[in-house]
């Protein structure tokens, strides 16, 4: 009986090892649970999970469904590099690229763009991949669009980089710390 009792604690304490972040949803707990890796190994990212990370993304929401986004998949470890310098073998880019604005200077449509981004993001995390998203390299990416293949009328807007994490690496407790609920919660009342 007590086995049973220690055992049914430590689990508990366990569960709230998250910072309190605990649930009984893979979604929700993919979402408490993750944060933008740095530290990535060499396993490859396989067709089938990169399949259904592009496939969350696509089903993104967006403002009268329009799906104003392109998704360019890069694996080449070279081209890579020329948008984000520390990828290693095994990394997946994904760059989500915008419509253009008819005079070239702005994407009409960074919120769907970004909320796609975002549901790869979780995807990623949700298949046990570590993932990061870049706004700051696309600035580069737009530059040689070429080079990107990206697709004529469009401009890159955020890039997502995924991978498989040392699961020994203790990235959490060294991630930078989430604001308190208190901080970031007002309540009308």
């Amino acid at each position: 009986m007590k086995t049973k009792f220690f055992l049914f604690f430590a689990a508990l304490f366990a569960g709230v090892a998250l910072n309190g972040q605990v649930s009984d949803n893979c979604v929700t707990n993919a979402i408490l649970s993750g944060y933008s890796e740095r530290n990535y190994t060499k396993e490859p990212v396989t067709d089938q999970q990169l399949d259904i990370i592009l496939k969350c993304g696509i089903k993104a929401p967006s403002g009268m469904n329009r799906q104003p986004w392109k998704f360019t998949v890069i694996k080449d470890e070279a081209t890579m590099k020329d948008a984000i310098n520390n990828v290693v073998t095994g990394n997946v880019l994904i760059i989500v690229s915008g419509m253009e604005s008819p005079d070239g200077t702005t994407t009409p449509d960074l919120f769907a763009c970004g909320l796609a981004t975002e549901s790869m993001f979780i995807a990623a995390h949700g298949l046990g991949l570590g993932a990061r998203i870049y706004g700051g390299p696309v600035g580069n990416v737009n530059s040689k669009k070429d080079l990107f293949q990206i697709p004529t009328g469009y401009k890159a807007v955020m890039i997502l980089r995924i991978g498989n994490v040392d699961k020994n690496t203790d990235a959490v407790s060294a991630a930078t710390p989430r604001k308190g609920f208190e901080e970031v919660v007002n309540f009308k009342k």
